[in-house]
């Protein structure tokens, strides 16, 4: 396997002899792991131990440490810790050294990764989950596997009094903005991990509620977002976009009939919606694997802070099994969808089709139940958002023009019903303060 005994030798010799050689190669490497010969890795654990504790990390204090630990001997005593010292050229040069020990362990880490996906290839179970599990090993080779979310509740309470203190101070969203002020003050934005369905029936704007979201959070807030849509296509979610931004109708853009005004609103707004960090994949017939896959590298290249899939029920499943129901494939779905967005940690917003249910009620209003071909939806999902619009059955309505957002489940607040401004001709729904 490969490895440098030299670079790891002087890597620790380094970090004994100077304390900013100690911050300049917890930089560079992913952690003490890294080494190949498990007595660096015991010495490099009981240097961070010292220099964590306040006090100067050298052969002395470090062979201290390791004595009280009963690893001493292990390691090669007292007299390995000042040869360590003695074989480092200079300390000025550790990061130098740690970055051959971390390109030595990422190419353990990929020869250990090939080692299990050529496994995988042979075991014969379903290609889908394989290549998932193959995909996973990668980005474990790529990068190291954060620390499990687990921790003694009190461990660190500190940093939980500062959010608060913060959040009570300031009294703004903490999450991803969506753009609609009564809605973020319900939620506080959309956090990572969750999983958001925004559900409807057919025509309704549940594709203009996911657009107005990515516009808030790429265009006006800069964060990286990504928008899968198995619906429309690329050019078509370009021109609701510039449409909503740029307040020019749609069917102006689309009919080529744009006026001399709407050229000027279109080149004031192209600045801002050319930086917007916002990827749109409009590939047909994705699974949930692929989209996951996308997703890493997407975030492992820029980062990435909200995830958006219209719809679900266009989604396949990618699995080779037939006899499965389409229920138990939308279950599937969602509960691997849920799993992308803790594993990812971003919120990931999915749009979903409802039943007929409402259609069959004397007030048209939508209810969680209506949620098609199953009920793990509603079991997996964090926010479940139904849009209704009276004038879509009703023309002659006084609430013409309006829509809400009925926030149907909440799994961490209340629930209620949101009212927005549709502005259709414009792709969008905005806050009711701005009509």
């Amino acid at each position: 396997m490969p490895f440098d005994r030299a670079a790891e030798q002087s890597v620790l010799g380094g970090m004994l002899l100077s304390e900013d050689a100690i911050g300049d190669v917890v930089e560079v490497l992913d952690g003490p792991g890294d080494f190949h010969s498990p007595h660096h890795e015991v010495i490099y654990k009981a240097i961070l131990a010292v220099h964590a504790a306040g006090t100067g990390a050298d052969p002395i204090t470090v062979g201290n440490k390791l004595r009280e630990q009963g690893l001493l001997t292990k390691v090669g005593g007292a007299a390995y810790l000042h040869t360590l010292v003695q074989s480092v050229p200079t300390a000025a040069n550790a990061e130098h050294y740690a970055g051959i020990v971390r390109d030595c362990s990422v190419r353990r880490r990929l020869i250990e990764a090939g080692t299990k996906i050529v496994q995988l290839g042979y075991d014969g179970q379903d290609a889908t989950a394989s290549m998932d599990a193959a995909q996973a090993e990668l980005n474990d080779a790529a990068q190291v596997r954060e620390d499990p979310d687990s921790a003694l509740f009190g461990e660190d309470l500190a940093d939980l009094v500062t959010e608060l203190e913060i959040l009570q101070r300031d009294g703004h969203a903490t999450g991803v903005l969506t753009g609609y002020t009564d809605f973020d003050g319900l939620t506080h934005g959309l956090h990572p991990g969750q999983m958001v369905i925004i559900a409807g029936r057919p025509a309704l704007g549940k594709s203009t509620v996911a657009v107005d979201m990515v516009r808030q959070a790429a265009i006006r807030d800069g964060r990286p977002c990504a928008f899968f849509s198995l619906e429309m296509s690329r050019r078509e979610l370009q021109h609701r976009i510039l449409s909503a931004e740029a307040r020019v109708a749609l069917h102006h853009i689309r009919c080529g009939s744009m006026t001399d005004g709407d050229w000027l609103r279109f080149a004031q707004a192209m600045p801002r919606i050319k930086a917007a960090p916002l990827t749109i994949d409009a590939t047909p017939n994705q699974t949930v694997t692929q989209i996951k896959a996308r997703c890493r590298r997407l975030k492992q290249r820029g980062g990435l802070d909200l995830v958006v899939i219209d719809y679900l029920q266009l989604l396949s499943s990618g699995t080779a099994r037939r006899t499965e129901t389409r229920q138990q494939e939308v279950s599937d779905m969602s509960r691997a969808i849920k799993l992308m967005a803790k594993e990812l940690e971003v919120p990931v917003v999915v749009l979903a089709q409802l039943n007929r249910g409402p259609e069959q009620r004397t007030d048209k209003k939508p209810q969680v139940s209506d949620l098609r071909e199953s009920g793990s939806l509603e079991q997996d999902a964090d926010l479940v958002i139904l849009l209704h619009r009276e004038d879509a059955y009703e023309k002659d309505t006084p609430r013409a023009g309006e829509a809400d957002l009925i926030v149907g489940k909440h799994r961490n607040g209340p629930t209620a019903t949101i009212t927005v401004a549709a502005q259709l001709h414009y792709s969008r729904f905005v806050d009711m303060a701005q009509t």
